[in-house]
């Protein structure tokens, strides 16, 4: 199962940013449904550290990172660099 850019997710947060949270949250419930089912035969962890002791075991490992405050859970990692590289645009990517 891919979590990261879920289709059904990415649809639920369209009906979110309109403003209709009932559908938003009906649609979320289904991808949340669909992870339970997954999780019960594979992995849904997208984190590029296989060797983890914390692989697949996400809810500690963000725990762990959020206990920290070191750095961000390598999953989040692709999603935020995202993010900055659209605020980077603003400055023409002239970020030292």
């Amino acid at each position: 199962m891919v979590i990261d850019g879920n289709p059904t997710e990415m649809k639920a947060m369209e009906f979110f940013l309109k403003g209709d949270a009932q559908e938003g949250g009906r649609i979320q419930d289904e991808f949340v449904a669909e992870l339970r089912e997954f999780m019960k035969t594979g992995t849904h962890c997208s984190c590029k550290m296989t060797q983890c002791k914390f692989h697949g075991r996400c809810v500690e490992c963000v725990a762990l990172h959020r206990g920290h405050k070191h750095h961000l859970p390598e999953c989040f990692r692709e999603m935020v660099n995202e993010r900055l590289l659209t605020l980077s645009g603003l400055t023409e990517h002239t970020m030292k």
